[in-house]
Parts: structure tokens; C-alpha cells; sequence
């Protein structure tokens, strides 16, 4: 086999995977094999995602994780490690964008609380993720970041600013990890009709006006269009692909 996308046995990490992106991702990797670790900030959702998972033939466990709290990260890396004792997997898809507004008018709670989930938890989850990996001497790490981070939108700088630097972030640790046998990478979705983004999706003036010229597939993606890209990035297809950023836009960037 030329190209292989099976993830049979191997053991996965998917952070905020209770609805959206991180619900399609986690549902993904489990069709192809992998066993799913699904993770949000409380239990709220996961227990239904772990049950879809396992009624189509999956294997999956929920635990809550809040990104932005280092003690909780810490614990959820020592139950990987006494349960599994490896890690093969890691999809840092959890984030917060609670602010629209003015970048001039954020507040340092606006800012603080969107760089502790969007920024420095996926900076943890990495070390953890990476120092686990390290032992079995390879690993993929895929990091969710947004083309808001290339491109800022209006009215989501600190989000956008959040999301540039978990482009530099999945650079940095691809460098690094190279020699470790860990590959890390960046999808870069573009607008996708999520609960996340409903404050958008949902406002058909703006919609229509000023967000669907900006897609030349005049539409925005669902979650589910995100998982091509991520199970290449998760299995051994992409064995030569690191640092990478994977753009799934409808043409926005282009």
C-alpha cells in the first residue's frame, strides 16, 4: 500500500471534542482505527460523542480538561500514561473567541482567558503530548489554528493574534521534535458553520454582504470537510510532512 491512512492502535489525544470540528475530527480518527481520548473544559457533550463513537464500532473515553489550566493538563497526561502508556496522537483543537469586537476596546480579561486556552494551553498540551511521545519515538501532533492567524478578521484581533501564534508555536516545535521522530503541524480552517462561529454563520446580512464574497466557493465549510486533512496529518501518509500549515478555506487565502 502506497499510502496509508490506518491508525489501528494507535492512541489519540482530540481537545474541545464535544461539538464542531473537534466532534468530526474525534469521530474520524476512531473510523480509522485509532482510539480516541476526547476531551472539553466540563463533561457537557462528550459523553454523547464517546457514545456515537462506540456505537459505530469505535473506541473512546471522555475526560474533562480545561486547556487553560495547567493542573488539569498535568492530569490528564498521568491517566494517558498509567492507561495506555504512550500517546501516538495529538489534535490541540480547543479554543475560545467570546470577544467580537474592537481590538482597542479588549480588555485584559478578553485577553488573558483567549491566550490561556487558544495559546499557552496548546503550548502544554504540546510539551505533555511531545515527552510522551518521545518514548515510543514518534508521534504526530496537529494543532488547529485558523487563517484568522495569516489573515486577522475584523473584530477578532485577539483571537487572530492567538491563532498567528499557534502558527509560530507548531513551527517552533516541528524544528525541535524533528529528531524525535514527532511530526508537527497546523490545519488552517477558513469560516465553518460551527456553534463556535454561529455568532457569523448565523447573521445572514453579514453573511451575505461581506463574509461569502470573501470565499470564492461562496459557502462555509462544515466540520466534517476539516478530517481529510487531519487524517493525513495523523497517519503515516504524511510521514515527511512536518511544520506544515494545511489551509481548508473554500479559497479564502488564495
Amino acid at each position: 500500500m502506497i499510502v496509508d491512512f490506518n491508525l489501528k492502535g494507535k492512541v489519540a489525544v482530540v481537545t474541545g471534542a464535544s461539538r464542531g470540528i473537534g466532534e468530526s475530527i474525534a469521530k474520524a480518527l476512531a473510523e480509522y482505527g485509532a482510539e480516541v481520548i476526547i476531551t472539553n473544559k466540563t463533561m457537557e457533550g462528550l459523553p454523547e460523542v464517546e457514545s456515537a463513537i462506540k456505537a459505530a464500532g469505535g473506541k473512546a473515553v471522555s475526560k474533562a480538561c480545561h486547556n487553560g489550566v495547567l493542573a488539569e493538563i498535568e492530569g490528564l497526561f498521568k491517566f494517558i500514561e498509567s492507561e495506555y502508556g504512550r500517546l501516538d496522537i495529538l489534535v490541540n483543537n480547543a479554543a475560545m473567541n467570546f470577544y467580537f469586537g474592537g481590538i482597542v476596546d479588549a480588555s485584559e480579561d478578553v485577553w488573558d482567558k483567549t491566550m490561556d486556552v487558544n495559546l499557552k494551553g496548546n503550548f502544554f498540551m504540546s510539551q505533555y503530548g511531545a515527552k510522551l511521545m518521545m518514548k515510543s519515538g514518534k508521534g504526530s501532533i496537529i494543532n488547529v489554528a485558523s487563517i484568522n492567524g495569516i489573515k486577522p478578521a475584523p473584530m477578532q484581533g485577539v483571537y487572530s493574534i492567538t491563532k498567528a501564534g499557534v502558527i509560530a508555536m507548531t513551527k517552533s516545535f516541528a524544528k525541535e521534535l524533528a529528531s524525535s521522530g514527532i511530526r508537527v503541524n497546523a490545519l488552517l480552517p477558513g469560516l465553518t458553520d460551527t456553534k463556535f462561529a454561529s455568532v457569523m454563520v448565523k447573521n445572514d446580512e453579514l453573511m451575505e454582504k461581506v463574509l461569502l464574497p470573501m470565499i470564492p466557493m461562496r459557502r462555509p465549510a462544515q466540520p466534517d470537510e476539516m478530517c481529510g486533512a487531519v487524517l493525513y496529518l495523523a497517519s503515516d501518509a504524511s510521514s515527511f510532512t512536518t511544520g506544515a500549515t494545511i489551509v481548508v478555506d473554500g479559497g479564502a487565502l488564495a
